[in-house]
């Protein structure tokens, strides 16, 4: 890892962590500037940032649609529920923070697969004491063990936000993506909301399917480009918010003397369930 910790964190990878082996969620934490990765992943990001310098723009462009949604979600919306699937490595505006500095009774729960990120955010990510803030090591594969824990810390009674950003481009095959999407947005109450950010190729093109096999042949879990149209079948039967599947640069963005943000190779929506 690198050297600077924080103290609370814990004092090293818990045992069944491959830290041989470049990981989606650490490499990721590097390009956001964090400090959870080693030296595979720093060196595959680098590599990758070499001939696609808009990966960092990607990362970050993803983490500021995490803040500008969820700021919505909460203080428009009245949400007072998150379910974030695909968590990754702590880093700055977490769910959490930015839900509960809006409304700290705000509910949320954590999922993930990596026994790294669940040990870090458990050490790391501290919610109000007027909300919760939970972790439940688990996997996207599994919907109804994701649901079965969730039901733990949030009321699916009532609505919530489903969160997915960077997680369903890590199941190749589509149709199954579409199934476990739909299985856990069924669970939930009307009135929830879908978020989904996902990779694609239409900005860059041939850089971005360049950087994808190289990932893929070096790294884990793999990752599968998909166009918007397809993306936008992830939200089949709910209602999609202005502006649509857009790049998630130009989703809702905080327009400043510098005019429209450009877009990035990876889209998103936020949905609404009837």
């Amino acid at each position: 890892m690198t050297e600077s910790r924080d103290p609370r964190a814990t004092p090293g990878p818990p045992q069944d962590v491959d830290t041989t082996v470049p990981h989606t969620a650490r490499v990721w934490n590097y390009w956001l500037g964090g400090k959870d990765h080693f030296a595979v992943d720093r060196e595959l990001g680098e590599r990758i940032r070499e001939f696609l310098p808009h990966v960092v723009e990607i990362a970050r462009a993803d983490r500021a649609f995490l803040v500008r949604a969820v700021s919505y979600l909460t203080r428009e919306a009245g949400v007072r529920q998150f379910l974030d699937i695909g968590t990754g490595l702590p880093t700055a505006n977490n769910t959490h923070e930015v839900a509960q500095s809006i409304a700290p009774e705000a509910r949320i729960v954590y999922v993930d697969n990596d026994p790294l990120i669940m040990a870090h955010a458990r050490a790391l990510l501290v919610g109000t004491p007027e909300g919760v803030t939970d972790y439940v090591h688990a996997d996207l594969r599994a919907p109804e063990a994701v649901l079965e824990a969730a039901r733990d810390s949030l009321d699916l009674t009532q609505p919530v936000a489903l969160i997915l950003l960077g997680v369903v481009e890590h199941i190749p095959d589509f149709d199954e993506a579409r199934a476990i999407v739909s299985r856990l947005v069924d669970a939930l109450a009307s009135g929830s909301y879908l978020m989904v950010a996902h990779d694609t190729n239409v900005v860059l093109g041939a850089k971005s399917d360049e950087a994808v096999r190289q990932w893929n042949e070096n790294a884990t879990p793999t990752i599968t480009l998909r166009s918007p149209e397809e993306i936008a079948r992830f939200f089949d039967g709910l209602e999609i918010l202005e502006p649509g599947v857009v790049s998630t640069s130009l989703w809702r963005p905080d327009l400043t003397e510098v005019g429209e943000p450009a877009p990035v190779d990876a889209f998103c929506a936020v949905a609404r369930k009837p």
